[in-house]
């Protein structure tokens, strides 16, 4: 019986072949698996995504090139720690030194890996020898760099590590998210794949009708129909512009608020009602998304100064670097540290009225006396600046220098009404979103042929809460 001599190097014809074979064909299932998902009956069946195709390459070349004396590879994930370099973080595999160093600088021939960041992840083929003594033998990494790019790393016949770059090809596509709200909007469709921005758009438009933080409950429902860019394992490039938003919820007496985007030729976007009435009021209720009220309007203990205080207007608890937005359309009047109320910003919008906005971590950009803003543009960021105990939005609305609950006043009507060729183009549109809707109600549907609504789409994904988790971004 022949006996394997470690000290001599084996060099078998038929094993590498076969290795050879059955790494082209592990190759080839990722291949297949890549090019499918574009023909699958629905978002929920994309299960392979593109780092699983990459584990699947990895292993191709692992199982091609094991050599005498060295285990089969084994996939470890590694996460970037704050302060690591790249390389810190690939020496940690324990391979050999060099190995390391050279992987290093292959990879940045694709992108700078003294940027890298802490919670950055890649994966690593590692072979470990049989015999202790020696280092274990990195077969291959693998890395993402952007939402439909990675790099692979991966040896050759001859024993070098080389450079691969894949790249995802990206479409448009009509999605359609649907369900339950489970805690609130903002983490229930996020979690069915709707981006940060398009929620933001949803919740603007339902801020002159909805108070999220008092009137929306567990078990209200909602409709998101909007346009994105995906790859084609399904992760979320870009969330483009939203469609359609509906909110079924019980403090609205069981009557569903539905708001559609029109754009008339040669005008701009907006969003209007059935009836084809803008949803723009002249103020928003709540200048500041899924915010929590901690304090409302009048006397109360001051939580500084410890005494009684009229407070003038409503506080909104938020994270520090939380987007504020314009309560209506108008004028910065003021943009300046003011005392106690921190960075504050004052909007002029017209026949006396006035809103503010206090304890601003900073202004976005641009902010500045004079500058006209719109209803919904990001005027800065929550904070904690000036008498707080904490970063919140105090917010104040001002008629003629009084200061008014912003809950109970009523303020001037907003907004405009279609009519004649507008309303009709209007209406035909709303019946295609419509019909649109109710073959998303099927039972079963997870992807439509077309979007009579938008033309220039092809597919609509359907989200149903029961596939949420194949669409997370």
């Amino acid at each position: 019986m022949h006996e394997f001599d470690p000290r001599r190097p084996a060099f078998r014809i038929a094993p590498r072949v076969l290795m050879g074979l059955a790494g082209c064909c592990v190759l080839a299932l990722g291949v297949r698996l890549q090019s499918a998902e574009a023909h699958l009956p629905g978002a929920g069946a994309r299960a392979a995504d593109m780092a699983r195709i990459t584990s699947l390459q990895t292993r191709a070349f692992a199982e091609s090139e094991t050599q005498p004396g060295m285990a089969h590879a084994a996939s470890v994930d590694v996460e970037i720690m704050p302060g690591e370099t790249t390389l810190a973080a690939v020496s940690r595999l324990a391979v050999d030194p060099e190995d390391a160093e050279q992987a290093v600088a292959l990879l940045g021939q694709s992108f700078d890996t003294d940027k890298i960041r802490a919670g950055m992840r890649f994966q690593a083929a590692v072979a470990d020898p049989l015999e202790p003594g020696g280092f274990p033998r990195l077969v291959g990494l693998s890395m993402r760099t952007g939402p439909a790019t990675q790099v692979v790393i991966s040896r050759s016949y001859d024993g070098t590590l080389r450079l691969r770059q894949l790249t995802e090809q990206i479409s448009e596509e009509t999605t359609v998210v649907q369900g339950d709200i489970e805690g609130s909007l903002y983490e229930t469709a996020g979690g069915m794949g709707a981006t940060s921005s398009i929620i933001s758009q949803a919740a603007r438009l339902f801020a002159h009708k909805v108070d999220f933080a008092r009137d929306i409950q567990e078990g209200d429902t909602f409709k998101l129909v909007f346009t994105r860019r995906v790859t084609e394992s399904g992760r979320t490039v870009e969330g483009l512009n939203l469609l359609y938003a509906e909110i079924d919820s019980q403090s609205a007496g069981g009557k569903p608020m539905r708001f559609y985007r029109y754009q008339a030729a040669g005008g701009q976007a907006d969003y209007y009602d059935e009836t084809g009435k803008s949803t723009r009021g002249f103020l928003l209720q709540t200048p500041v998304g899924f915010a929590r009220v901690t304090s409302g309007f009048g006397s109360r203990m001051h939580p500084v100064l410890g005494y009684t205080k009229q407070h003038t207007g409503i506080d909104f608890a938020g994270s520090v670097g939380t987007p504020i937005y314009a309560s209506g359309d108008g004028t910065i009047a003021e943009a300046r540290y003011n005392g106690g109320y921190g960075n504050w910003i004052r909007v002029s919008h017209g026949n006396g009225w006035d809103t503010g906005y206090a304890h601003m971590s900073r202004f976005a950009a641009g902010m500045r006396p004079g500058v006209h803003v719109s209803q919904g543009q990001l005027i800065g960021y929550v904070g904690a600046t000036g008498q707080v105990t904490g970063p919140h939005l105090h917010y104040e609305v001002m008629h003629n220098g009084a200061k008014l609950n912003p809950r109970s006043t009523q303020v001037p009507a907003g907004g405009t009404e279609l009519a004649g060729p507008q309303l009709n183009a209007f209406l035909a549109q709303e019946q295609s979103m419509n019909s649109l809707l109710a073959q998303a109600d099927e039972p079963g549907q997870t992807r439509l042929a077309s979007a009579a609504a938008t033309p220039s789409r092809t597919t609509v994904v359907v989200m149903n809460p029961i596939q949420k988790a194949s669409l997370r971004n």
